[in-house]
């Protein structure tokens, strides 16, 4: 490169950095996060998952109260024996039956109907994580996708000067045809380089608005120092055993087995139930009666004995379930850890490449400057600071997603760990208006404004 050629050149550079400039407002990932929370239709399909779990509290409070039903018949007769006999006569009566004793069999179902809304809403808990992940994930992935926009667009414009600068000295006759040549191919592939880059970034912003429901409204933030995760590997193995929702969710379900167990086990004994009878006829005579009776089967082919043996065996099931889920948990975390550990270390040896690249590069056109470099010199130095700083922004954000899949192994990327500051979902509030199974009441109305404020806008 001649000395004649090296404004041209500083102009280029200034000239591309201007054309990236960043927006006066940019989205954030705290944006991120919290639209992927508000928008997220996995997160809504899950509470409504949760909502259903909570009736079978209520179904099972409702199995302990009376069942009264309303029947009313009238019946016409017509006969034909020798003479014509015709009678319309009619009936109406309420019914009531009430299960006085049953072994316990109603309150251990309410039991085990309450220990599966408990583990329902760990996994609603995982849910969330994996929404969250999935947003961090999308938004670094703009975020890279845009700095290697950025970092093309440079190379192009630095090419597109050296090409100038090229041919300038062809002219004159410092260098040959060739390395014109070298040059406009160089910059063919910068230009494709460029597209490709492009394409990336869009194929990136589609899944940010799969991940938060919207496309970012203006060029996205370079991404804070991340979260605090923990001391060592064994303290957030540590916490992910005591807090991770899958492990929780699993010790509510070993919970529910071994009281569908006990629940098996009376399944032989019988139930004392009363029941109360009010009939009137057509001529207003009262056939009311009450009632006290005790069932007991004495055979049933067997299915007692295997729904007991059954209840067994999902309890042994659901116990190899929870030892099996730790184990995953403590693999995860261990992984999660590993992976972080390498981006850490990948995005220290890209400084460091970054580094020895601006050094060679300088060089590289001091001597092009005195002609002991060619201009494939240059431009093989300038494509080797490009890979490092390209590689540089690909291993930052890939230790921003690492990070937080380590908070997401120990169970805390949630919304409340985060300090997002932002309302959320109350999983308790529907149950609280369900699960003494109410009718059209006070309690009936409650529920309804519960739906109206959970419900999307």
């Amino acid at each position: 490169m001649s000395l004649r050629s090296l404004p041209l050149f500083a102009a280029a550079i200034l000239t591309s950095f201007a054309l990236v400039a960043p927006a006066a407002k940019a989205d954030t990932l705290a944006d991120a996060l919290v639209a992927a929370y508000r928008n997220s239709n996995l997160l809504e399909q899950n509470r409504a998952v949760l909502r259903a779990s909570d009736e079978d509290v209520a179904q099972s409070v409702a199995a302990l109260r009376p069942v009264i039903s309303f029947a009313a018949s009238t019946t016409y007769t017509h006969r034909a024996q020798g003479f014509l006999l015709e009678d319309l006569s009619g009936q109406a009566g309420l019914s009531a039956e009430l299960t006085l004793f049953d072994f316990g069999r109603n309150r251990l179902a309410i039991d085990i109907a309450q220990e599966s809304v408990l583990a329902t809403r760990w996994a609603l808990v995982n849910v969330e994580q994996n929404v969250l992940l999935n947003a961090v994930s999308a938004y670094m992935n703009v975020w890279s996708a845009t700095e290697n926009v950025r970092l093309r667009q440079n190379s192009v414009n630095v090419i597109s000067e050296e090409l100038r600068a090229a041919r300038d000295r062809f002219e004159v006759g410092e260098v040959t045809r060739t390395d014109v040549a070298i040059a406009e191919a160089r910059l063919a592939a910068a230009r494709s380089s460029l597209s490709a880059a492009e394409g990336e970034r869009a194929i990136a912003l589609e899944a940010y608005n799969a991940a938060t429901g919207a496309f970012p409204t203006s060029a996205v933030q370079r991404p804070p120092a991340p979260p605090a995760t923990a001391g060592s590997l064994d303290d957030a193995k540590g916490i992910a055993q005591r807090t991770h929702p899958s492990i929780r969710q699993a010790q509510h379900q070993v919970t529910a087995a071994e009281m569908s167990v006990a629940r098996a086990e009376p399944a032989r004994s019988g139930r004392i139930s009363a029941g109360a009878n009010l009939a009137v006829d057509q001529d207003g005579n009262d056939t009311s009666r009450l009632s006290l009776s005790y069932n007991q089967p004495l055979y049933t082919g067997g299915a007692n004995s295997s729904l007991y043996r059954q209840a067994v065996a999902r309890r042994d099931q659901a116990r190899s379930s929870l030892h099996q889920t730790a184990l995953e948990i403590v693999q995860e975390v261990g992984t999660a850890w590993a992976q972080l550990n390498v981006a850490r270390a990948q995005l220290e040896a890209s400084d460091l490449q970054i580094q020895a690249a601006e050094i060679a590069l300088n060089g590289a056109r001091e001597e092009a400057a005195l002609g002991a470099r060619t201009t494939l010199d240059v431009l093989n130095a300038e494509q080797e600071l490009l890979d490092a700083q390209a590689s540089r922004v690909n291993a930052e954000a890939n230790r921003h997603v690492m990070v937080y899949r380590v908070l997401a192994s120990m169970g805390l990327l949630t919304v409340e760990h985060l300090n997002l500051g932002i309302p959320t979902y109350d999983p308790s509030a529907y149950y609280n208006a369900v699960r003494n199974a109410p009718a059209r009441s006070p309690q009936g109305e409650a529920l309804d404004r519960v739906l109206g404020r959970i419900g999307r806008n």
